[in-house]
């Protein structure tokens, strides 16, 4: 068996664990669509023809809904910490999803779109999770269903 050092596996195994970060049906996104669901509010999911592909798309209300990793999306709640190696890259990499994340909701915005955002943080326990969208979703449309 070959073996490496560990800074010639660093970079496959660095790729690697990126490649098992999920972008789409995550535990607090499935959390969120059953709380909407069960609330009453029918969706489409991940459209690719808006902006930043919202997780959920409330065509009839024009709201897109993105739910968001507190670590990789810079949440204030604590889980947003920096890692203390390569903190260059890491700064650099929040501060692209940060611009990224912005860039989205304007253009969204300017297409005429509400904005929704739900924290992970937020999405773990069903009950807080569902004031959290009757507020930022049935409240905010204008033609409350």
């Amino acid at each position: 068996m070959h073996t490496h050092s560990s800074k010639e596996s660093y970079p496959s195994l660095r790729s690697w664990t990126m490649a098992q970060v999920r972008s789409e049906n995550t535990k607090p996104e499935m959390a969120v669509r059953k709380v909407a669901h069960a609330l009453g509010l029918r969706f489409r999911l991940h459209r690719k023809d808006l902006p930043g592909k919202p997780d959920l798309v409330f065509a009839s209300r024009r709201i897109a809904l993105f739910v968001h990793g507190c670590f990789w999306h810079r949440h204030d709640c604590g889980r947003a910490a920096t890692p203390a190696s390569n903190v260059e890259y890491w700064t650099a990499k929040f501060d692209r999803n940060v611009r990224r994340d912005a860039r989205a909701a304007a253009d969204l915005r300017k297409a005429g779109w509400r904005c929704v955002r739900i924290w992970e943080c937020e999405a773990k326990d069903p009950r807080k999770l569902a004031g959290i969208i009757r507020r930022r979703v049935i409240a905010r449309s204008p033609n409350t269903r």
